[in-house]
C-alpha cells in the first residue's frame, strides 16, 4: 500500500485587507470591482491547487493507472511545424491531458511540455469539458 502524504493548504485562501473588506461589504451601495476581480482569483487558484490534490490523491489510491509506463512531454512527436509555429499534435494534446490527470497546473504543463501558458489554459479548459480525470484516454502509440 503507498503511503498517502500529508496535504497541507497553508494560510488563508482569500486575504483582504481593510478597504478591500469594506468595498465588499454587501451593505453599501457600490461595490469596487478591482477587490472583487483579485478575490475572485484567488478563489480560482485556490479552486485549481484543490483540484490539483484531489487528483493526486485520486491518483495514489489508484495503483493501476499508476503503473503506466512513463512519457516524455517533450517527445518530438507531441509537436510539428506549421508556418514557422510549432503546434501540438494529438499525441501532444493527450499528453497534456495525462498531466492534468497526474494532477500537473496549466504552469507545470506549461514548462513539461514548452508551450506557452496560453496553450496549456486552452488545454485544461478542454481537458475539464472532455470529462477531466474521468475522460476516455486515447492511445499514446
Amino acid at each position: 500500500m503507498t503511503p498517502i502524504p500529508n496535504l497541507v493548504i497553508e494560510g488563508p485562501i482569500l486575504k483582504l485587507d481593510k478597504e478591500e473588506q469594506e468595498a465588499l461589504n454587501m451593505n453599501s451601495t457600490t461595490i469596487e470591482s478591482a477587490p472583487l476581480i483579485r478575490a475572485l482569483d484567488d478563489i480560482a487558484l485556490a479552486l485549481e491547487r484543490a483540484l490539483a490534490g484531489i487528483t493526486t490523491v485520486r491518483s495514489l489510491l489508484s495503483p493501476e493507472e499508476n503503473n503506466e509506463r512513463e512519457f516524455n512531454p517533450r517527445d518530438s512527436r507531441n509537436k510539428y511545424e506549421i508556418g514557422g509555429l510549432m503546434k501540438l499534435t494529438e499525441r501532444g494534446i493527450e499528453i497534456c491531458y495525462r498531466l492534468f490527470d497526474a494532477g500537473k497546473t496549466r504552469y507545470a504543463v506549461k514548462e513539461l511540455m514548452e508551450i506557452s501558458f496560453g496553450a496549456a489554459d486552452h488545454r485544461f479548459k478542454a481537458w475539464e469539458k472532455a470529462g477531466g480525470v474521468n475522460r476516455k484516454k486515447m492511445d499514446l502509440d
